[in-house]
């Protein structure tokens, strides 16, 4: 799914859409088109699948409950990615939002496990954090879906934000970027820690040392974007490159260096996180490292449907927690500094 919305332009949930053959989508023959041929050119086959009808002898139903799916454009590709896991494998999901109410949980959770059809459920978050899963989830086959718990019995997949922003960093330093600014999230998020991380791990590997003044806190937001790169730009010795923890801030971090009168990528680079649809459509194009959001919904299903075979088997069945990756997108906002500094040459006369 990445590689074709790389290759097309277009985001993760048209390609799903497409390739699922789904009724009443919204985009033009045109599209469909350039993602068959883009799936086809990379050597992805289409099999044409009947629908799977549920049987009354047979767990068929995955329960997908969710605290947001509203809130941000990453849940419903979530979604997409458990969906698809779901019916390739003869089963349905049914998603449940509850907005982080604990009430609506438990209401929820005493409906939906009520049912002899359900096979299991994924546990789903909006933002990576450590939850305490309510108690009935025990007596339930679960996955953990962008969360996890320290007390173990679940498995759990979350991306993998420390490598996230290790690679972006050194993407910047393989281009000869050696002042690289960073505009994180909201520093208590789990996201912003390891993305900083990553940062800092990336700055220590180049032999570079971490510089505070370089750092500014932001709030995902295009605003705080546009507010942290002017404060960055003040700096005496202001960064060559800027690496934002998402993409709106990245674009609000174009508009202020435009503002300013410098050229994106010429002056001064961008970079984002999150891969999200706007990263296409800026000026110029983003360049962005993926939040693998399809592949963390398909991961959940699937190991949920692992572990159940394992058992059903007499396998003992091993909880983990896995963190996936995400490609970066190269697209046109960060510039290759090619140019060579001469050599000073001191010349003593008598």
């Amino acid at each position: 799914m990445t590689d074709i919305a790389k290759l097309t332009g277009v985001s993760q949930s048209t390609v799903s859409l497409v390739l699922n053959n789904a009724t009443g989508a919204k985009f033009s023959e045109a599209t469909r088109n350039k993602v068959l041929k883009a799936a086809a050119d990379l050597g992805y086959r289409l099999s044409t699948r009947d629908a799977v009808q549920p049987s009354k002898d047979e767990r068929s139903l995955i329960v997908y409950i969710a605290d947001e799916i509203s809130t941000s454009p990453h849940p419903v590709v979530n979604i997409d990615g458990a969906r698809d896991a779901a019916y390739a494998h003869g089963k349905m999901l049914a998603v449940y939002s509850t907005h982080g109410n604990a009430d609506i949980e438990q209401q929820v959770l005493d409906a939906a496990l009520a049912s002899p059809n359900v096979f299991g459920v994924i546990y789903a978050t909006v933002y990576t954090r450590k939850v305490s899963p309510p108690a009935a989830l025990s007596q339930v086959p679960t996955v953990l879906l962008n969360c996890y718990t320290s007390e173990g019995g679940f498995s759990s997949v979350v991306p993998a934000e420390v490598a996230g922003g290790h690679v972006a960093t050194e993407y910047l330093l393989r281009a000869g970027h050696r002042r690289i600014g960073y505009i994180n999230g909201e520093h208590w998020q789990d996201a912003a820690k390891d993305r900083l991380k990553g940062y800092r791990t990336a700055l220590a590997t180049a032999d570079l040392p971490f510089a505070q003044e370089m750092v500014r806190d932001g709030d995902w937001s295009s605003g705080t974007g546009f507010e942290q790169t002017l404060s960055l730009m003040r700096e005496p010795n202001p960064p060559t490159a800027i690496f934002c923890a998402n993409d709106l801030m990245a674009l609000g971090a174009i508009e202020a260096l435009k503002q300013l009168g410098h050229r994106v990528p010429e002056d001064v680079s961008v970079l984002g996180y999150d891969d999200q649809e706007i990263a296409r459509h800026t000026h110029p194009p983003l360049s962005t490292v993926v939040l693998p959001n399809y592949e963390l919904g398909r991961w959940a299903v699937e190991t949920l449907l692992q572990d159940e075979h394992n058992r059903a088997a007499g396998a003992p069945v091993r909880h983990r927690m896995v963190k996936l990756d995400g490609p970066l997108v190269e697209r046109a906002s960060v510039r290759v500094i090619t140019e060579e500094i001469s050599p000073v040459i001191n010349i003593i006369s008598d």
